[in-house]
Parts: C-alpha cells; sequence; structure tokens
C-alpha cells in the first residue's frame, strides 16, 4: 500500500479524502491546516497532492522543497473536491502502486 501526502483542502473533507485514497489502496496523510514542522510529517510518499486554492504559500513552499529533496511527484489541483482527488488517483495509478 502506498502512500499520498495531500495538502491544502478543507478540514471538513479530510476524512473524505482518506476514504478516496482507500478506494485506490493508498495511505493519505492529509494536511489542511499548517503543522509545526511540516517537512518532517510529510515523510516519503509516492506523490504529493497540492489543492492550490485552499492552501497557504507556505505549506505550498514546504512541499515543494521536500519534493524536490526527495524526489516525490507532486500534482497540483486548483479544485479540492473528492472527484478531483479521484481523477488525479486514476491518471496516476502507475505511480502509487
Amino acid at each position: 500500500m502506498s502512500n499520498v501526502v495531500i495538502i491544502g483542502g478543507h478540514d471538513c473533507m479530510a476524512c473524505k479524502y482518506k476514504d478516496v485514497c482507500k478506494e485506490y489502496q493508498c495511505r493519505a496523510k492529509v494536511f489542511t491546516q499548517v503543522p509545526s514542522n511540516l517537512d518532517k510529517k510529510i515523510g516519503e510518499p509516492a506523490m504529493i497532492v497540492l489543492f492550490t486554492n485552499t492552501v497557504s504559500h507556505r505549506m505550498v513552499n514546504c512541499a515543494m522543497e521536500e519534493a524536490k529533496r526527495k524526489n516525490i511527484q507532486v500534482i497540483r489541483s486548483h479544485t479540492s473536491s473528492a472527484t478531483a482527488l479521484r481523477k488525479i488517483l486514476e491518471e496516476n495509478k502507475p505511480c502509487i502502486v
């Protein structure tokens, strides 16, 4: 089971994001707010999903630095819906399997 990190999105959707990831046999870490030392909490996922409409620049910068440092694929989406996440996971199945 591969890991996906979701950065951004809506607080009330965090459980839904995790459920969608389970449908694709992925474990998800969801960060809708900036936690302390985000860089250490990201870990080494198969990919990072950035919901750009609901995320701070600080979180984006931190995620991008970690992704570059650890060679992690980053997918950006302006829409933070469950449907958008499903589409991302469907299109990137080879990367997360």
